[in-house]
């Protein structure tokens, strides 16, 4: 009795039914995501659920099991209108939210679930340190390169490179296996180099991690031989014997590897032996599945894509060389998680006191469990219900009743995973309706097959019924086929089979019916094919392609070379004019429509030029006759002329209409080469004269002899003009074009266009008119864009064309009449933005769409400094949108926009402006940076804010660190200033060091860049310590210091004296501070061989000086006692004594003063306690001052104004020219 009710209901199954979302229905999960979802930690997690019903569902999460409750995450948001999570990581680990998840979507009628989404953030952790030690081998045995890469998720993909990221090179001797480790079969000589590296990629998170290089020294056994016998008589100490194969992976006679039903099954085998081995594979218990199998790496995988239970049983790989055989032998194993045998239940529609079968039919290995839930709750604790049977993995309905609805949850699982699906059933009591659009329009090709849709809905479920035309009758039978889901199918359609059909879709509570229309198009066909050419260099070829269509329908052409489209080729003539060797090819021409599409090929080959005489082409035709005249078509027939001993190809025969365009000869057709005589087809009401011209290798002979003119009589058109359009120009005109026929397909004299047109479902009636000598048609006064139906009809003085087809056009467009509405702004960051707006009617666009514009403007900064900015920005949303991005918006500031539809036309009216503000963004770059005050331990800073403040400045972040001489930095201090402070004094600096600085400013959303500066503090001496740098000046008014160093202050005075030491006078001291300099360059006065030279010529020197102070002490020129009481030191001595006359000195070439001194490493310079001491300026790497007595002759002073000198303070440094030029007076 059970089994007969279950066939009776299995005979009533209601078929999966798409409810319209304007009827009541429980819940459908749309979209989710995936049940494995690994995440990237440096994006947002956005877990999807989606679902639909009627009402709207609301929707809940579980997370591990338990309610998550979105509210106590301040960092995760439900999407409106949806049950989408969005979890925002800027300021919490991604890892945190790893779990699963499981959503849930509900209204009163039902309850649907997600699968469990298990979200774990992907991870590409780096390769452990290790040291890795050389590998030396031996030269012919084996080698296993480990790579052992770090546990990513998901897997990363494994590759060997080298270090110029150039992948090595892998071959039957040398692969890599599964797990990534390089295997050599044996080792050559070749193989020795430093840089095996072991890449990982982690495809979620696009990074790569690489083992430390990997060093492989391969032992060369014949130069090792060849070293040893020198020692020993025998010349083969060492040697590697060659072997038969063995298998370093997988180990041992047998194996076994389990595989899941649907995944791809990989094996492996990897041999070792010298000769190289070679792999095979086989498989012991039947064949291999050719489709899916694959051998890879030199047949040492072997692959089998998209595993089914037939593919278990044993596989042998087989490893050979010269020397012996050895085989593997994998016994695999097919498992398979569950899978659908006959697809998830399917949603039912049932009406009250119908019955129905929900079924769950899966199977897996091992067999899986079946468990039903309704609503999310076990069916077993669901409220119980007397229509509702449970039977394994079937539910039987009887009799349901209204309030029965409800989702019912399928779960089919065993060890190796888990199928979940709802299916809802729904108690409706709906009239039929008929959900297909009404007076849709059905185009197909004659003899093709035609499906008419009639999509229904309806509780109980409609009966459809087809009628064609009159509805006299029903349509049943041949030819028509009828779909369970309404649709009516002609396998071969026909000309006939056009027409108006009617589906009727009837249930008991109503009756619903809807027009459809057929049009059957004639079929794209190439009617003159492109032929085989041969063509000389640099002459000219056509390829010909004349297609018949259906004329309503528009014929687009494009020709290929070798399958490459040529570019800007649609017509039906391809013409290559001085051809060349590149030009040489298969030609196809390809012609279609948006129903069908045809194409044919020919070849063309390009010989070289050949020099013939003229009289090698063929003699032109003779003795043109025409007979057999008819109204269309009359036989041509001529005699060949002489072929010049290279045959005839093909006969062009041309005409010229005398009455229409006379003096111009036209091609009308080609015959073959052996052809004396064929029936040309011709037009109506033209005056005819043919000629034909002969040709072979060499080319066209001359045009034979014109025939007797034959006179066509007039008719009526028998073609309507093409490319029929209908637009506007205005919004209350429609103009209608056409192309216009040419004087040969006028037929006749009096050639007119019968214009037609009528509003689409509007009008019944066409309106007519009838125009000459034009292409086109304005009918004034028609509503604003409005389809229409248009008819060009070609007429002359012996009668009308053929009817017309109907083509499609709309009457003029207008401005859009209304802006987007809802119109508001979503502040995604502080550059960023997100407007959304709902679509404007298609109504009310009064045109054909383009898209929308966005005009936005900043008003001005939140902060009161910054100035205001009214700059508007457009940016355009091409399509049918309904949001939009505004990108690189200046932090804190507030905006302004509105959104506007546009149309062919143009704009529409803006929406209510409306006001959005960014948030705070970092500050930009402060404006400035000085330093102000330079002392021997301090340095003051002054600054501005930033331009770019983008929010309240929080306070300003100082770092400094100090400079040596090559440009080295020292360690970091780092200062937190106050936002409202603009100079700060920095004490305790070390003296004569040069310092950088940077600084930036902050906001509550971070710090932003900074500006950098440098700056040096002063030399700190004592009174009696310090030590001046002479330079002679000899009169002149200017005098320029070189070799100062960057980043140091200097004072500089001009001192006068007078010929025995005399002090006459010094200038006031003038601070001079060089500015620093980043540079690279090596200090020289820092090496060592530069400090020994400087060393020696310096005590040459002095030699030299203390013989001259010899030589002049015998003259007796200048008394000298008084110099040495005066100065003791005899280091000094010689650059006090001046009986070495300064001017003798300098001119001396072979005494030239020595350049390029060291100073002491204290970097100052000891000062003798008289005033007048002379010492030079040296100009050594690093810029200091000199003792070595070189410049002898300038004189220095002790200033009384060094103290105020000391204190000078300036924002520029002074010019020591300069400071010449304004001291010049004292000399």
């Amino acid at each position: 009795m059970e089994a007969a009710l279950l066939a009776l209901i299995v005979g009533h199954l209601v078929t999966a039914l798409e409810v319209p979302l304007d009827l009541p229905q429980p819940p459908t999960i749309t979209h989710q995501s995936p049940k494995d979802y690994i995440v990237d930690p440096r994006e947002n997690i956005i877990i999807h659920c989606e679902a639909k019903g009627k009402p709207h569902p609301s929707f809940s999460w579980t997370r591990n099991g338990i309610h998550f409750d979105i509210d106590s995450y301040p960092n995760v948001v439900m999407r409106p209108h949806s049950g989408t999570l969005v979890v925002d990581i800027s300021r919490e680990k991604a890892d945190h939210y790893e779990g699963e998840y499981q959503c849930t979507a509900r209204n009163k009628h039902g309850t649907a679930i997600s699968h469990n989404i298990v979200v774990r953030q992907s991870r590409s952790p780096l390769w452990s340190k290790e040291k890795i030690k050389p590998i030396i081998v031996q030269e012919g045995v084996s080698l296993v390169l480990p790579c052992r890469p770090p546990a990513g998720l998901p897997p990363p993909i494994i590759f060997w490179m080298d270090n110029n990221f150039q992948r090595l090179p892998q071959s039957s001797r040398v692969s890599q296996s599964l797990n990534g480790d390089l295997y050599f079969s044996n080792v050559l000589q070749e193989d020795s180099r430093n840089d095996y590296i072991c890449y990982a990629r982690f495809p979620h998170t696009q990074t790569i991690q690489q083992k430390q290089p990997i060093t492989v020294r391969v032992l060369n056994l014949d130069a090792i031989n060849d070293t040893m016998a020198a020692f020993y008589n025998d010349t083969e100490l060492f040697s590697v014997d060659e072997r038969k194969p063995t298998f370093l992976i997988p180990s041992g006679p047998s194996s076994s590897k389990m595989v899941l039903r649907g995944q791809v099954l990989e094996m492996e085998c990897i041999a070792e032996g010298l000769p190289t081995p070679e792999l095979s594979w086989t498989k012991v218990s039947g064949d291999l599945p050719a489709k899916r199998t694959s051998f890879l790496h030199y047949q040492k995988w072997l692959r089998i894509v998209n595993v089914s239970e037939s593919d278990a049983g044993d596989y042998r790989c087989t490893a050979r060389n010269r020397h012996g055989t050895v085989h593997h032998t994998i016994h695999v194993t097919v498992k398979a998680a569950p899978y659908w045998i006959s697809g998830a239940p399917r949603n039912l529609v049932l009406a009250p006191g119908e019955n129905g079968v929900l079924t769950c039919r899966a199977s897996g290995t091992p067999k899986p469990l079946v468990m039903w839930a309704m609503n999310g709750i076990p069916i077993e604790n669901s409220p119980k219900d007397v229509s509702r049977k449970v039977e394994d993995d079937t539910i039987i309905f009887t009799d349901v009743q209204t309030g029965s609805s409800a989702v019912y949850q399928c779960n089919v699982s065993n060890e190796y995973g888990y199928l979940l699906a709802n299916a809802f059933v729904n108690v409706l009591s709906e009239p039929a309706r008929v959900l297909t659009p009404a007076n849709k329009v059905y185009q197909f090709i004659r003899n093709s097959r035609a499906l008419i849709d009639c999509a229904s809905f309806g509780s109980p479920i409609p009966k459809i019924t087809w009628f064609k035309d009159s509805r006299s009758s029903t349509l049943d039978g041949e030819p028509y086929i009828f779909h369970d889901n309404g649709t009516l199918e002609i396998p071969i359609v026909q000309a006939r089979n056009g027409g108006k059909y009617t589906c009727v879709a009837r249930n008991t509570l109503g009756i619903y019916e809807n027009h459809v229309y057929l049009e059957v198009k004639e079929p794209t066909r190439i009617v003159k094919q492109p032929e085989y050419k041969m063509v000389q260099r640099g002459r000219s070829v056509v390829f010909q392609c004349k297609v018949k269509h259906d004329p309503s329908l528009i014929l687009n052409t494009m020709w290929l070379k070798d399958d490459e489209e040529l570019p800007d080729d649609d017509r039906s003539d391809l013409t290559i004019t001085d051809v060349t060797e590149s030009d040489a090819g298969m030609y196809t021409c390809i012609t279609n429509t948006s129903l069908d599409h045809d194409s044919a090929s020919a070849e063309l080959t390009v010989v070289g030029i050949v020099t013939l005489s003229p009289s090698q082409k063929p003699d032109p035709p003779t003795d043109l006759e025409l007979t057999d005249k008819k109204k269309k078509s009359v036989q041509l027939t001529w005699i060949p002329g002489d072929e010049h001993n290279s045959p005839i190809q093909k006969f062009l025969i041309q005409y010229e209409d005398s009455l229409h365009h006379r003096g111009h000869w036209h091609n009308l057709t080609e015959v073959p080469g052996t052809t004396t005589t064929t029936y040309l087809k011709l037009s109506p009401y033209v005056h005819y004269t043919f000629r034909v011209l002969a040709y072979n290798d060499v080319g066209f002979s001359r045009p034979s002899a014109p025939s007797r003119m034959y006179k066509t009589e007039p008719a009526a058109p028998d073609e309507n003009p093409a490319g029929v359009k209908g637009f506007g120009t205005e919004h209350d005109n429609l103009v209608i074009s056409w192309k216009p026929l040419t004087s040969l397909q006028s037929n006749g004299p009096g050639l007119q266009y019968r214009v037609m047109w009528r509003q689409k479902a509007v009008e019944n009636q066409w309106t007519k008119v009838t125009v000459a000598n034009t292409t086109k048609f304005v009918v004034s006064g028609t509503p604003t864009f409005v389809p229409y139906e248009l008819k060009v009809q070609a007429v002359n003085d012996h009668g009308d064309g053929p009817e017309p087809a109907i083509a499609h056009g709309f009457s003029g467009e207008d401005l859009p009449a209304a802006a987007p509405e809802n119109v508001q702004a979503v502040v995604l960051n502080s550059t960023l933005a997100e407007v959304h707006w709902d679509p404007v009617s298609h109504r009310l666009i009064r045109g054909h769409l383009k898209g929308y514009k966005v005009y936005y403007w900043r008003e001005r900064s939140l902060h009161k400094h910054n100035p205001h900015h009214m700059e508007k920005l457009i940016l355009t949303f091409s399509g049918n949108r309904s949001h939009g991005l505004l990108p690189g918006l200046h932090s804190f500031s507030l905006y302004s926009f509105n959104v506007r539809v546009y149309n062919g036309k143009g704009e529409g009216p803006p929406s209510p402006t409306q006001q959005f503000e960014t948030p705070e963004g970092v500050p930009g770059i402060p404006t400035s940076l000085v330093v102000t005050n330079s002392n021997s331990d301090s340095l003051t800073l002054e600054w501005s804010p930033p331009h770019d403040r983008n929010g309240h400045i929080t306070g300003y972040t100082l770092k400094y660190q100090p400079v040596n001489s090559s440009n080295e930095l020292g360690p970091v201090e780092e200062l937190a200033l106050l936002a409202n402070e603009t100079s700060v004094t920095l004490p305790n600096l070390k003296y004569s060091t040069r310092y950088k600085f940077y600084l930036n400013a902050k906001t509550v959303r971070g710090a932003g860049p900074a500006i950098s500066q440098e700056a040096s503090t002063i030399m700190d001496k004592g009174e009696g310590e310090e030590e001046w740098q002479k330079e002679l000046v000899n009169g002149s008014q200017n005098f320029m210091l070189k070799s100062l160093k960057g980043g140091l202050a200097y004072k500089v005075r001009l001192v006068a004296k007078g010929h025995h030491d005399q002090l006459l006078h010094h200038s006031e001291e003038l601070l001079v501070t060089v500015p620093a300099v980043a540079s690279r360059q090596v200090d020289i006065a820092t090496q060592g061989w530069f400090i020994g030279l400087m060393c020696a010529i310096a005590l040459l020197i002095l030699i030299l000086l203390i013989i001259c102070f010899i030589q002049r002490n015998k003259g007796g020129k200048y008394p000298v006692k008084e110099k040495e009481d005066a100065h003791t030191d005899p280091e000094f001595q010689p650059m006090k004594e001046d009986d070495c006359t300064f001017g003798e000195y300098s001119d001396n070439e072979d005494h030239k003063p020595l350049k390029g001194s060291r100073t002491p490493s204290n970097g100052t310079v000891k000062r003798d306690d008289s005033d007048d001491s002379l010492v030079d300026y040296g100009e050594g790497g690093d810029g200091q001052f000199n003792e070595d007595g070189s410049f002898i002759g300038q004189y220095s002073g002790k200033s009384s104004s060094r103290d105020n000198a000391e204190g000078h303070e300036s924002s520029e440094a002074p010019s020591p020219i300069n400071a010449m030029n304004s001291l010049n007076s004292f000399v």
